[in-house]
């Protein structure tokens, strides 16, 4: 039996960015373990692939070689942020003096295993190198990038995406969803792209049967409690409760007091997939000089420092209360939403262990 579903509103995206990701019907296949190798090998003749690949306790992404019982595809997000595939650490972004601009020939990227909550961050990078600064490079990762997402087959304790309406699951903005189930995946399309590839290696693919659509649902359901589980266990407030936390707070002891022992080390701002800070530098190389675009902090104290020294944030409680006034009171107001996805990357990668999720606990219930 073929399960189809179809989301009516796929059709009507009015966002270019959305649109790609519009106007599929969602017809599931079952894809077995086995041929999952072979339609990455056979991604391999159009992009350049990558996998995430368990390493201990953390996955990273990595260029797809062959297969390897290292990589999975469902679990968790990879510890590193999906936005580094579309605006790298570091890019050239001009020569100067050069009148013509910089086109770079590349192989275009397929990520495999995406999770919802980078799904997320889409919409806020989406929001400043699409609707905002119309960077040229971002737009043409996004338009030319493949996005293979996957179900979160399981939680771990930094996980709160449910806080953020993130469920563990794609629901949209990926190109093909995969959903693990025993013995292979659930295929879902998501977008005309990912149609197309779907169709150009569909002998791979199965019809599925309804014990694996039975058998994806109670996966869900599992890995949600799990989240829930976490929110209850720390606290954290559903993002319901964060309107006007940062006006009423702004000048609360809540930021010195978290800030006290925070290193100043940018690692909550790089390892966010929605921060998108960045710097533009120009340097010599050889006889021409270069423009590199490279990512920068608000958290560093030379971030708002002007010509002449001043600087409008020179204290690091006030940098601090700034993330968040960013994350979740301006966002908000120009975007319709919270730039914070519940990853809990921040948590693990920050040294001076400061907790978003108490922060907002401590912002909501004014302690």
């Amino acid at each position: 039996m073929v399960v189809a579903v179809f989301d009516p509103e796929d059709g009507a995206r009015q966002d270019k960015r959305e649109g790609l990701f519009g106007g599929v019907r969602r017809a599931m296949q079952f894809l077995s373990n086995e041929n999952l190798f072979v339609w990455l090998a056979g991604l391999k003749r159009d992009y350049e692939v990558y996998v995430p690949l368990k390493k201990g306790p953390f996955r990273f992404y990595e260029r797809y070689t062959a297969p390897s019982p290292d990589i999975v595809i469902g679990e968790v997000r990879a510890t590193e942020p999906l936005k580094g595939f579309f605006t790298p650490v570091k890019e050239k972004v001009a020569e100067l003096f050069n009148p013509e601009p910089l086109r770079k020939k590349q192989k275009p990227m397929a990520i495999v295993g995406v999770k919802a909550c980078d799904l997320k961050g889409f919409l806020v990078q989406d929001q400043v190198f699409c609707k905002g600064c119309q960077d040229p490079f971002y737009n043409r990762a996004r338009e030319d990038n493949l996005i293979i997402s996957a179900d979160c087959t399981q939680a771990i304790d930094s996980c709160f995406c449910l806080a953020l309406d993130v469920n563990p699951y794609p629901e949209s903005h990926f190109d093909i969803n995969l959903s693990e189930v025993t013995g292979g995946f659930i295929v879902e399309v998501g977008s005309p792209k990912g149609q197309q590839v779907f169709d150009s290696h569909k002998t791979l693919f199965q019809e599925v049967d309804t014990m694996h659509v039975n058998e994806r649902k109670e996966g869900r359901k599992q890995v949600v409690a799990e989240v829930e589980r976490n929110i209850a266990k720390h606290g954290v407030p559903h993002q319901n409760e964060y309107q006007g936390m940062i006006e009423r707070n702004y000048e609360s002891k809540i930021w010195e007091d978290e800030a006290k022992t925070c290193t100043e080390c940018g690692a909550c701002t790089t390892i966010c997939p929605t921060c998108h800070c960045f710097a533009l530098v120009d340097q010599k190389e050889g006889a021409e000089f270069v423009r590199y675009r490279q990512w920068d902090s608000c958290m560093l104290k030379d971030y708002a420092r002007v010509a002449g020294g001043g600087n409008p944030r020179p204290q690091l409680w006030m940098r601090l209360r700034n993330r968040f006034e960013k994350k979740f009171d301006f966002f908000p107001q120009v975007a319709g939403l919270n730039a914070c996805t519940g990853c809990g990357r921040c948590i693990t990668a920050c040294p001076a262990n400061i907790d978003i999720r108490r922060v907002l606990k401590r912002l909501v219930h004014n302690e």
